[in-house]
C-alpha cells in the first residue's frame, strides 16, 4: 500500500466515548452493500466518469508538451475551483521532493493585485497560459482570460497562440467556439465528470505534466486505489470505511471535519478536499425534496505551525469535530539537528535528530493531546511523496465523497449552491439575460441602503 488508513482513534474506546462502534458499522452491512451496489451501476451508465480516469490515453498531452516544453519554463493556469485546486495541490505536493523542473502557477481568483503579482513575476517569452473551463462562461476565469489575451496579443502580435491553450467543454461553449474559429491548441473536460472530481483529467494532467510529473504514475496509484475500493466489505476499502465513520460522526453532531497535514507539500491538498467535501455534501434538498440541510464543514490545519494557533480550540474547545493528520514517512531530504550547546538541557535533546523525526513526533503527540480529550482522530499515513501516493490518495476520496452523499441520501455531484451565486453575479455584471434576477437584486440593494440608513 502507497498510503495507510488508520482509524482506530475513530472507533469507540476507553477514551474516545463518542467513537463508533465496531457492532454499528457491522449492522449496517445490508445499507453499504445496497449503496455499493448503487455506485456500481452508475458507474456503469457513465454517470460517475471518474472511474474511469485511470484507464484513459494519455498520449495527447504528452505528444503536445514533448514539443513545447523547452520553450517555456512556466505555465499559468487561470481557473477557479475545480479547474484550479487539484492543479496547486499536486504540483505543491510534488515540487520539491520530486525537484519539478518547470513551475506551475495558479491564478485562481480576480484580485487584481494577485494577477499583477503573477506578471511581474513571470518571464511572458516563457510562460504558457492555460485556461480551465467547462462550460466557459465562468465569468471568474474568462475576465481574466480576456486580460491575458490582449496582453499576449500587443505583446506577441503573431505568436499569442503559441502561449496559450485551452482546456474546455469537447462540444460546445464560448471556448470551444474559440478553438474552431481561431485554432488554439486545446484539451478537453470530460462531459460526464463534474469540476471537483477532474484533477485527473486534462484539467490537472495537463499542468502536472508540463511540471514534469509523471502522470502515468498518478493515474497507476488511482488505478491500484479503485481496486481496493471496489470491495464491498467495509472493512477492507477505506474509502467506504472513512465515508462511513465521518456520517455517523455527523448524526451525532460533529459537523466539522478538520484536515491537518503534518507536510507543508500537502497543505494545499487539504485545500482540495475542502471543495470536494463542501460542494458535494452541503445540500438543503434530499433526493425526494425534502430540506435537510446536511453537510460537514472542512477546515484546513498545518502541524506544526497551528498547534500554537488552532489545537488549544480542538482539545478544549467545543467536541464538535473529526481530525485527520496526514503523514509523511520518509521525506526525500532531511537535516540532522546539531549538537551546538551540549552543556544546555533545554536544546541538548534535540542535537542528532532528525528535523522529520521531530514533525512526526509532533504529529503523534497532538494525536494523544486529541484522543486524551475525547476528540475522534485518524491518521493517513503517505510512505513517501510521488506520484502513486497522490493518486491513490485523490482516488480514495473521491469515491469516499460519492459513497456518503449516497448515505445522506443526497445528490454529490451537483451544485445548486454555487450556481445562484453565478446566476446573481451575471445579473449585476449585466450579462443580458437576466433581467428578472436583475430587478429583484436591485429591490434588494434598495432595501438594504434604507436599513443602513435607518
Amino acid at each position: 500500500m502507497l498510503i495507510h488508513f488508520d482509524y482506530q482513534n475513530f472507533l469507540h474506546s476507553q477514551k474516545i466515548r463518542s467513537g463508533i462502534s465496531k457492532d454499528l458499522i457491522d449492522q449496517s452491512d445490508l445499507q453499504i452493500k445496497s449503496i455499493h451496489q448503487e455506485i456500481m451501476t452508475e458507474r456503469k451508465q457513465g454517470k460517475l466518469g471518474f472511474y474511469d480516469l485511470p484507464d484513459q490515453d494519455i498520449s495527447h498531452i504528452t505528444t503536445y508538451l514533448d514539443k513545447i516544453k523547452t520553450k517555456f519554463d512556466t505555465m499559468v493556469v487561470l481557473g477557479i475551483g475545480g479547474s484550479a485546486l487539484g492543479n496547486k495541490a499536486i504540483y505543491s505536493a510534488l515540487k520539491v521532493e520530486k525537484q519539478l523542473p518547470r513551475k506551475v502557477i495558479v491564478a485562481d481568483n480576480v484580485d487584481p493585485l494577485m494577477l499583477k503579482e503573477i506578471l511581474d513575476v513571470v518571464d511572458l517569452n516563457r510562460t504558457l497560459f492555460n485556461v480551465i473551463t467547462k462550460s466557459g462562461t465562468t465569468a471568474e476565469t474568462m475576465s481574466v482570460f480576456l486580460i491575458l489575451m490582449k496582453i499576449l496579443k500587443d505583446t506577441f502580435p503573431q505568436a499569442y497562440k503559441e502561449h496559450l491553450v485551452i482546456t474546455t467543454d469537447k462540444d460546445k461553449g464560448f471556448l470551444r467556439d474559440i478553438v474552431r474559429k481561431e485554432g488554439y491548441q486545446d484539451f478537453e473536460v470530460p462531459g460526464n465528470v463534474g469540476g471537483r472530481f477532474s484533477v485527473l483529467s486534462d484539467v490537472g494532467l495537463v499542468s502536472c505534466a508540463f511540471a514534469g510529473i509523471d502522470i502515468s504514475g498518478l493515474l497507476k496509484g488511482a488505478a491500484d486505489m479503485r481496486v481496493i475500493c471496489e470491495s464491498k466489505n467495509i472493512w477492507k476499502n477505506p474509502a467506504y470505511f472513512n465515508g462511513f465513520l465521518h456520517y455517523q460522526y455527523m448524526r451525532n453532531g460533529k459537523n466539522i471535519s478538520v484536515m491537518m497535514p503534518y507536510a507543508n507539500a500537502l497543505y494545499d491538498m487539504a485545500d482540495w478536499y475542502r471543495q470536494l467535501w463542501a460542494e458535494s455534501l452541503g445540500k438543503k434538498y434530499d433526493k425526494q425534496g425534502r430540506e435537510v440541510f446536511v453537510g460537514q464543514t472542512p477546515v484546513k490545519a498545518l502541524g506544526t505551525t497551528d498547534q500554537h494557533s488552532q489545537v488549544q480550540l480542538y482539545t478544549e474547545g467545543p467536541n464538535d469535530k473529526v481530525f485527520t493528520f496526514l503523514t509523511v514517512s520518509k521525506f526525500g531530504y532531511d537535516y540532522e539537528i546539531p549538537d551546538l550547546y551540549p552543556d544546555r538541557e533545554e536544546v541538548h535533546y534535540l542535537g542528532g535528530k532528525k528535523l522529520s523525526l521531530l514533525l512526526n513526533t509532533e504529529r503523534l503527540a497532538t494525536e494523544i493531546a486529541l484522543t486524551d480529550a475525547g476528540r475522534p482522530n485518524a491518521n493517513i499515513t503517505f510512505d513517501k511523496l510521488d506520484e502513486k501516493s497522490i493518486g491513490a490518495f485523490i482516488f480514495m476520496f473521491e469515491v469516499q465523497t460519492v459513497f456518503t452523499g449516497k448515505l445522506l441520501q443526497i445528490d454529490p455531484l451537483d451544485q445548486p449552491g454555487v450556481e445562484a451565486g453565478k446566476i446573481a453575479t451575471y445579473a449585476m455584471m449585466g450579462k443580458p439575460g437576466f433581467d428578472k434576477e436583475r430587478a429583484t437584486i436591485n429591490d434588494y440593494l434598495k432595501t438594504r441602503e434604507l436599513r443602513i440608513k435607518n
